[in-house]
């Protein structure tokens, strides 16, 4: 009987979320939701970095691993954050256009 090879990964990535909303004075923040909630609900590690701007506001990048595999992540995190240098330092925006 042949062996079946199946694939292995060690983290999938996904867009933490869209770029922040305006907030309205009625309603507040209207946020669509993010890609880390499968994993927490799950109680699977994520690690999420910076991942760049749009439209002047940052977005991140999210990293999620099978169980017990933090190390791994870590890494992955730390090896895309120094090869993209996406970090800004946070400052005040009134308003955007």
């Amino acid at each position: 009987m042949k062996r079946r090879t199946f694939l292995r990964w060690t983290a999938l990535v996904a867009p933490s979320g869209g770029p922040a909303g305006r907030i309205e004075p009625l309603y507040g923040d209207r946020g669509v939701g993010g890609s880390s909630s499968p994993a927490a609900v799950a109680g699977y590690p994520s690690i999420t970095v910076p991942a760049g701007e749009v439209f002047g506001l940052p977005v991140g990048i999210s990293f999620f691993g099978k169980a017990y595999t933090e190390p791994a992540l870590l890494k992955i995190a730390f090896a895309f954050e120094q090869a993209t240098k996406a970090r800004r330092e946070p400052r005040f925006i009134p308003t955007v256009g």
